[in-house]
């Protein structure tokens, strides 16, 4: 058998470590304020796609889900739930996520809740 040492790699350049992205952190406080979690209408998601996404994400009941989908199909938008902002964003972002999997454009947004 052949024995072989393994040395450390010398290295003359220093690796680089920035990404040029600047990551900006809020305060805990700014993530507990409550935000209304907004559905837009729109002419191509399907009335039973809204209503799944609006039990399976938000937790709403059938009931409700009903209610919210006609709501903002009738007036072009509808309130959804109020959350802290860091899970209104979460439950937002798996919300688009599942629409634009399946090809649909359903949109939701925030505001302030006052």
């Amino acid at each position: 058998m052949f024995a072989q040492t393994v040395s450390e790699p010398q290295t003359k350049t220093k690796p680089r470590t920035t990404t040029g992205i600047e990551l900006t952190t809020m305060p805990e406080e700014e993530l507990e304020k409550p935000f209304r979690v907004m559905i837009l209408n729109d002419e191509v998601t399907p009335m039973d796609f809204v209503v799944m996404v609006l039990r399976t994400i938000f937790a709403l009941t059938y009931g409700r889900s009903i209610r919210v989908m006609l709501e903002a199909h009738n007036t072009g938008c509808a309130h959804v739930v109020t959350l802290p902002l860091g899970e209104a964003q979460e439950k937002v972002y798996a919300a688009h996520s599942l629409a634009r999997s399946a090809g649909y454009p359903l949109s939701f947004y925030l505001e302030p809740d006052e």
